[in-house]
């Protein structure tokens, strides 16, 4: 009987982990242990990679992330001046990961070939990627096992990953990771496997994963995928193992002080890992991660999953807050934050997000990072404006602030907004500037698209998106004529402009003059920004005219046999790429265009002020 109960344990746990929805191109097989004394892992890795493109390999490219850390020289901590979430790095947090063996199923011993490459910068002194060459070449549609050892040196939590105070851990980036091989822009077949950059995050195939982790018994563990098996061991440890399918990456999370919270939506059991001091508060994570849910499949399709982990970082950790794995996120929460603020369901919300964008859509977020952050910041809006009210981040003694709004300042409060075109690799933004354009100015963009075009056209347009590039790593241009193809409409006018050009985009009504039975007044494009505008013009007789603007000039009069009372420029607010939207319209009505004016902008230095608040605590 038992050994009939174990098969068909068996039988269903390979059910789950074999869903086979995305290629298994990358499949991992990892056992770690964690030293909570040294903060220290140990662990084996059997990765089975396939070569899926049509030319044989000669040698293998690693990413080992955690080097990072290792010390000062890194492109990492130089890229962000050791200052990361205003943490410091401190040389004593150090962190690393050290290969201690290497060896294929061909027989190849290939530790000593391993040599450390930068193909970026040429910094020397990184060592987050490893060139490993083969004896053998490896040809199109062929596996290879690599067998390796490792330790790795958790870092004290800077960014996203590392350990914290009373034993609390946020391992991610944790093993050593092949990258991706595939043909570049030139039609060249050849390794994706960047530094591990300030501004960059990661890019890697699909595959299935089974890890088991070996750890203290008091350590409350969640992970990536489902649990399948625990184990106690002698010594007061005991090992846990998580697999799933279809993911391209794995997360893990660690600490004696989780009270742990179930609920079931459909199909999908979610998992809240909660700090003590705000533990209520998984009512509010479950909600806002249900919403998303709902609205993700919807608009776009199936969550293929069957498990979603929340953790709640504790407040000396938060750094670790706020980011994205397979099935696997991690929130963010303070103590006392009521419904006025919508913190705990900004986060929630907007991690789950990348569960599509990052997860399954899984786009290369090295060189094109907006087409996670920003796309999945242009759903968040969505989601928070449409559940939450007019004040879906902020809702205090009568000020109401929602979450399009806020990107969209974010983004035009920018000194320099036409600094820098978006479509480029995440390291190369001019300091200061990557969070305005990858989200803020890439939501208002989608925004603003989807004002063009219906909000009903932009949703069969994420639809059509989603079950044609799931699992599949798009690019922009992916994207772009996937939307031509969709709306039956060539609208690369609109990418080209928004995308690869750094154009600034401002409309405005200029010298507005009524004499006699004549008028006349001039409208203007400050910006390159070629964006056609609707314009409405109100007479003195009760009248109206709209008219559109192709906005191919810098200036253009125009003149009537009437009097005027007002110009209006984008009357229905389509346009929300306008920098200033107070020189959209002129009147003859002078005192009150003063007072909306002055209203319009104290309700803007506001709305500037608690943006900047909001990018700061994260």
């Amino acid at each position: 009987m038992k050994c009939i109960i174990y098969l068909m344990s068996v039988l269903f746990s390979s059910t789950l982990y074999a869903q086979n929805l995305a290629p298994d191109i990358a499949n991992y097989d990892i056992s770690v242990s964690l030293d909570t004394k040294d903060k220290v892992l140990l662990g084996s890795e059997r990765l089975t990679w396939t070569n899926t493109s049509p030319v044989a390999i000669n040698e293998l490219q690693f990413h080992l992330y955690l080097n990072a850390f290792r010390d000062k020289k890194s492109t990492f901590i130089k890229e962000s001046r050791g200052i990361f979430y205003g943490n410091v790095f401190n040389e004593k947090d150090f962190g690393y990961t050290y290969i201690t063996s290497l060896k294929s199923n061909r027989g190849e011993e290939l530790l000593g070939k391993m040599k450390y490459i930068q193909p970026d910068d040429k910094n020397e002194n990184d060592r987050t990627v490893i060139s490993v060459p083969l004896k053998m070449p490896l040809g199109s549609g062929e596996s290879i096992q690599i067998e390796l050892s490792f330790k790795a040196k958790l870092p004290k939590i800077l960014a996203r990953t590392g350990y914290g105070e009373n034993n609390y851990y946020l391992i991610g980036q944790w093993f050593p990771k092949i990258g991706v091989f595939e043909e570049n822009k030139n039609g060249v077949w050849e390794w994706n496997c960047h530094q591990f950059h300030a501004n960059s995050e990661f890019y890697a195939d699909f595959g299935k994963y089974r890890v088991s982790i070996t750890l203290p018994e008091y350590l409350t563990v969640g992970a990536t995928g489902k649990k399948t098996n625990s184990i106690r061991l002698k010594g007061g440890l005991k090992t846990e193992t998580f697999e799933v399918d279809d993911v391209h990456d794995f997360a893990w999370t660690a600490s004696p002080s989780f009270m742990l919270y179930e609920k079931k939506w459909k199909n999908v059991k979610m998992l809240a890992l909660m700090q003590p001091e705000h533990a209520g508060q998984h009512k509010r994570y479950f909600d806002a991660a249900e919403k998303a849910l709902a609205y993700f499949e919807k608009t776009l399709g199936k969550y293929p999953y069957q498990t979603l982990t929340l953790v709640d970082p504790p407040m000396e950790s938060s750094s670790s807050a706020g980011m994205e794995y397979p099935t696997f996120v991690t929130c963010g929460s303070y103590w006392g934050v009521g419904k006025w603020f919508n913190y705990a369901e900004i986060v929630t919300v907007h991690e789950f997000g990348h569960q599509y964008f990052q997860g399954i859509l899984a786009s290369n977020e090295f060189e094109q990072s907006f087409m996670d952050e920003g796309f999945n910041q242009y759903m968040e809006g969505r989601i928070m404006d449409e559940n939450y009210g007019k004040g879906s981040i902020f809702n205090l003694f009568g000020y109401k602030m929602g979450d399009k709004e806020t990107a969209r300042f974010s983004f035009v409060s920018m000194e320099y907004p036409d600094l820098s075109k978006i479509n480029k690799p995440s390291w190369e933004y001019p300091r200061g500037v990557y969070g305005e354009l990858t989200y803020s100015k890439t939501a208002t963009i989608l925004n603003t698209f989807e004002h063009i075009i219906g909000r009903a056209q932009m949703d069969r347009v994420l639809k059509a998106y989603y079950e044609r590039w799931k699992f599949k790593h798009p690019k922009l241009k992916d994207f772009e004529d996937l939307a031509n193809q969709t709306l039956g409409k060539n609208y690369d006018w609109f990418f080209e402009q928004a995308f690869e050009k750094s154009y600034s985009c401002d409309y405005s009504v200029d010298t507005l003059i009524n004499n006699e039975s004549e008028s006349s007044f001039t409208l203007k494009r400050k910006g390159g920004f070629i964006l056609p505008q609707e314009v409405l013009v109100s007479f003195e007789d009760g009248s109206t005219e709209i008219f559109i603007w192709d906005a191919k000039t810098l200036a253009k009069e125009f003149s009537y046999q009437k009097n005027i009372v007002s110009v209006q420029i984008d009357p229905q607010k389509k346009n929300l790429l306008d920098l200033n939207l107070l020189n959209n319209s002129l009147s003859v009505t002078a005192p009150k265009l003063f007072l909306a004016k002055y209203s319009a902008k104290v309700f803007f230095w506001m709305q500037h002020f608690m943006t900047g608040f909001f990018y700061w605590i994260g």
